[in-house]
């Protein structure tokens, strides 16, 4: 009977989740595991052998100065972009909650920029920092949009930042946009009959009880900020002077342009694991709040 109970179990998990677990295993797993393994070769990519060198590719990453300068630029992009997606998000969430009329179309037109994939982003961007910012500076002049922003190293960090407040805050949007919603109104007009300003039901009511929306907001913008590539590549290409070479770049550079996909390699674990461990860390944090909550 057990045993008849244990295969039913299987051809009930094989029929709704067998080809979803062969294809992440695939896509996924199999990968993972044969990029651990590239991690302790000298592989070039081209040849056929892959001579086994042990740990000396880790060796390499933590004496790899570009590397870790990579690494020191991506925290002062993630530090500042997270802060401003998730600041800009949550007032265009309340905002466009707040019964204006039309607030639907807000919602949407706040949603798109998240559509448009980060290659065609950045070219469109760079269009616009090297253009149309200048022509208008130029016309009104206006110093500081006279010459193009991705010229200077500062300029071209700020540039990717703007543009990455532009790509999420949308999307951020609206996981905001339900956390203000999953507030209930008798909460809401009890704070109101009690004398509870604007500022203080926001501070005190809804942002206590939307913390869930919070941490999810926050972890995604932390992994996708950490993890930056195209927008990095189409708009500033890590220039001026490799002044805005990301780590996510840095690592693709090393294993495709470079060919040492063992370096390559443990350097994309590295990142890997400082940004699980920053996401972990920031997602118990803030379930912590949430039950403080």
């Amino acid at each position: 009977m057990k045993t008849n109970t244990m295969s039913y179990k299987c051809k009930q998990f094989l029929m709704f989740a067998g080809i979803t677990t062969v294809v992440f295993a695939a896509v996924v797993i199999v990968p993972f595991i044969y990029g651990l393994y590239l991690t302790f070769t000298s592989w070039d990519g081209v040849s056929k052998t892959k001579p086994f060198v042990g740990i000396a590719n880790y060796i390499t990453t933590f004496q790899d100065s570009a590397f870790w300068a990579a690494m020191g630029r991506t925290f002062f992009y993630a530090i500042f972009a997270v802060i401003l997606v998730n600041v800009v998000a949550f007032i265009l969430a309340y905002l466009v909650t707040r019964g204006v009329k039309g607030q639907n179309f807000f919602r949407a037109g706040f949603f798109v920029p998240n559509l448009i994939g980060g290659i065609v982003l950045g070219y469109v961007w760079k269009f616009v920092f090297n253009r149309a910012f200048v022509a208008i500076g130029n016309a009104l002049s206006v110093g500081f949009l006279s010459t193009s922003w991705l010229a200077t190293t500062g300029g071209a960090m700020l540039c990717l930042i703007i543009v990455a407040v532009w790509q999420y805050a949308g999307y951020m949007m609206l996981i905001y946009v339900a956390g203000f919603m999953s507030v209930s109104n008798d909460v809401l007009e009890a704070a109101k009959i009690d004398g509870c300003t604007d500022f203080q039901t926001i501070t005190k009511i809804s942002v206590p009880l939307m913390v869930s929306s919070f941490v999810q907001c926050l972890f995604l913008t932390v992994t996708r900020c950490f993890m930056v590539y195209d927008v990095n590549l189409s708009l500033t290409n890590g220039e001026p002077f490799n002044s805005s070479v990301m780590a996510a770049m840095h690592v693709y550079n090393q294993a495709f342009t470079y060919k040492n996909y063992g370096t390559g390699q443990a350097e994309a674990l590295v990142l890997f694991i400082v940004c699980a461990i920053i996401g972990l860390l920031q997602v118990y944090v803030g379930k912590k709040a949430e039950v403080s909550a």
